[in-house]
């Protein structure tokens, strides 16, 4: 039988009346008890992707400090908002559902309207980590230069197509970008994520892809050339192969994430999240990870990362609307 707590008040009429007529509510849990079953981590985008990649691995290391597992489920679809989206309109607070915040959640909502707020219907647990970008092609593709495929697409406007991971995605929108500077006319095939992207690439159903480093392996075997990054410097990895800023494009991104839960966490377990996934980012193994990933880590408390995406979302209001993709 549950253990009833009764309050001074009830016990005085207790000794009076000889029966409990007043209840008080149970004692509420200890924040302490967090976490006491796994804790699930949403990835916005499909298994093997560079972001499921990542995330895996350091979910198992936080899992660790956790004491108890963090198990991943892939939620991909509209531009890695979906799975957050649907979490914060659905998941308890209570610190067992949380996801990853790709910049598209800032972007998207001056797209098209959605049912959540990407400020207020959040709590920030903290900064993680940020893609490096590139845009790759068949190893057999007749664009053997960034400028190559450029060209080919200003000869023939809408003609030359590439995918990305999604409308509203950094890969797409940074496309866009280069697409105005150079004066060409390019057409954007989206796709769910890294992994059927990549696919669709391999099978020749796409000229090229824009993304994130899950084309790293394919690179490297030969399969795929890197035909340009988006970083501010060269890539480690990739020395030789040039930046846009290089080719005078001027567009730079990096492309911040980290993770978040459902607005009104509580304070301490979100302490005891953050606390965890630091440790987990600062673990050898980890920073190992990303760097095979050409990743640098992104390090912010709950309380900068909020900051900062309050700041992103009002700044990438007007790089939509630049762009001509702002809601109607």
């Amino acid at each position: 039988m549950a253990r009833l707590h009764l309050s001074r008040r009830c016990l005085l009429a207790v000794a009076v009346a000889g029966t409990a007529v007043c209840l008080s509510a149970p004692a509420p849990v200890s924040a302490q008890a967090f976490p006491n079953k796994p804790v699930t981590l949403i990835v916005p985008w499909p298994a093997g992707g560079s972001t499921d990649r990542h995330l895996r691995g350091l979910a198992e290391i936080a899992g660790r400090h956790l004491g108890q597992p963090v198990i991943v489920s892939n939620q991909p679809g509209a531009g890695g908002t979906l799975g957050p989206g649907n979490m914060a309109l659905n998941a308890k607070p209570d610190g067992y559902t949380i996801a990853q915040f790709p910049m598209g959640m800032l972007r998207i909502p001056h797209m098209s309207k959605q049912q959540w707020h990407p400020i207020n219907d959040f709590s920030f647990i903290l900064g993680v980590s940020g893609y490096t970008f590139g845009f790759v092609v068949k190893a057999d593709s007749p664009h053997k230069s960034f400028n190559d495929y450029v060209d080919a697409a200003r000869k023939a406007p809408g003609q030359v197509n590439y995918g990305s991971t999604g409308n509203g995605t950094s890969p797409h929108l940074l496309m866009e970008e280069v697409a105005a500077a150079a004066k060409a006319q390019l057409t954007h095939v989206p796709y769910k994520g890294n992994a059927d992207l990549m696919q669709s690439l391999l099978g020749g159903h796409v000229m090229a892809a824009s993304d994130a480093t899950g084309w790293d392996k394919f690179v490297d075997g030969g399969q795929m050339r890197l035909l340009v990054t988006f970083g501010e410097n060269r890539t480690k990895r990739w020395p030789t192969v040039p930046t846009a800023k290089d080719l005078g494009y001027g567009v730079v991104s990096s492309s911040p994430y980290g993770l978040v839960g459902p607005k009104g966490m509580d304070p301490a377990v979100l302490k005891t999240l953050h606390d965890a996934f630091k440790k987990a980012m600062d673990d050898p193994k980890h920073l190992e990870l990303i760097e095979q990933l050409n990743q640098d880590l992104w390090y912010r408390s709950g309380e900068d990362y909020a900051k900062w995406a309050v700041e992103t979302f009002a700044r990438d209001k007007a790089l939509i609307e630049r762009l001509g993709l702002a809601a109607k």
